[in-house]
């Protein structure tokens, strides 16, 4: 037991370092006047999501007197999403609609929605948003300022999550604290090493020429999570890349109940470990139920344990621009949550079977 002690002890230290570096080296996208007016095509796949197509494309078309075009690509909606969009393209020239002819085989249909837009587009950097994104117009040539200033050839940003129910509270925080506790951000941009690699489709930011060189969703056209097999290939082939999280102009709703949550977490959440399910449960279980060995076998060290681990919840809502109290007091359910989702994870995979927007992951 004592062995398990020092492990415990161990892992959450890591866990501080981690969490502790991306305090200090937080990075965020600064306002930048006049701004930068380069060519943008702003991409958006879009499959069923007469709920939240009409507010960012409100938001988008905010951004005035900029060369932006805005290309939404619908894969084979049944709902009112064409209808939305084609109303607004009629508003604002601005907006192009894309409608699939069907779905190839040996595909995703979120990749191959991006795949298409990124060969209709015509700007010198290409913006992958999804749908669900809420977000200040104002970002967009500022995030092409901060590209400019790395030169980067791919940014990602992890939006600030709108959390509206107990359910989401209860469980998509849990994104967050695995990637904040497990890698410093700062080193997607500065390490050369493919592993230190971090990317969320809700938000991806490409310079055209490298993407239209390397064609990465084709690459990656059956990978349920494409945004980090991206980011990892992007580095692979020595460009630059940077993540981000924390920007409060870019928001997202990711899932609207614990069950979506549940459903949407188990298509990614084996990736956070590097493919590897055992390292998962690892992380959960010390995560969990890490004060247990310490408070057996070295009690003296116990008190510390759990400021050790307040400090980390506090800094990870913190960085996440949520509410701290909410994460303090419900960080067992969210490691409730985390099991949940890394057995859900396991079950699918075996299975090879999980229903996405009515179509199986597994390809």
């Amino acid at each position: 037991m004592i062995y398990l002690a020092y492990i415990a002890i161990g892992f959450i230290g890591l866990q501080l370092i981690n969490i502790l570096a991306n305090f200090v080296f937080r990075q965020k996208i600064s306002k930048v006047t006049p701004p930068a007016e380069v060519p943008v095509s702003v991409l958006i796949p879009v499959r069923n999501e007469e709920k939240n197509i009409a507010f960012l494309l409100s938001d988008l078309i905010k951004l005035e007197n900029y060369p932006l075009e805005i290309i939404v690509f619908d894969d084979e909606s049944t709902d009112n999403t064409v209808r939305i969009t084609e109303e607004f393209s009629r508003k604002d020239q601005r907006i192009k609609v894309i409608r699939s002819e069907g779905l190839p085989a040996g595909w995703l249909g979120k990749n191959h929605a991006c795949y298409q837009l990124a060969q209709n587009a015509r700007g010198q950097y290409l913006l992958f948003l999804d749908a669900d994104v809420r977000i200040d117009a104002s970002v967009i040539p500022d995030a092409i300022a901060y590209m400019k200033r790395y030169r980067l050839q791919l940014m990602s940003v992890f939006p600030t999550q709108i959390l509206a129910t107990f359910g989401e509270k209860a469980s998509v925080p849990v994104m967050n604290y695995i990637l904040l506790t497990l890698l410093p951000l700062i080193l997607v941009r500065v390490s050369t090493y493919p592993a230190h690699a971090a990317a969320n489709g809700q938000f991806m930011l490409f310079e055209a020429e490298s993407y239209q060189r390397l064609q990465p969703h084709y690459v990656f056209r059956n990978s349920a999570v494409e945004d980090i097999a991206i980011a990892r290939f992007f580095k692979k082939k020595q460009l630059k890349v940077a993540c981000l999280t924390g920007e409060k102009r870019i928001k997202c709703r990711m899932y609207d109940s614990y069950a979506a949550a549940i459903k949407g977490f188990s298509k990614n959440v084996i990736t956070f470990f590097g493919g590897i399910s055992l390292l998962g449960f690892l992380f959960w279980l010390f995560s969990a139920l890490g004060f247990m060995p310490v408070l057996i076998a070295l009690p003296e060290y116990t008190q510390l344990y759990f400021i050790v681990l307040a400090i980390i919840i506090i800094l990870y809502a913190y960085l996440s621009r949520q509410n701290i109290l909410m994460h303090l007091i419900l960080y067992p359910l969210h490691m409730v949550f985390l099991f949940t989702v890394l057995l859900k994870a396991v079950f699918y995979k075996k299975n090879k079977e999980l229903l996405w927007k009515e179509r199986n992951i597994y390809v």
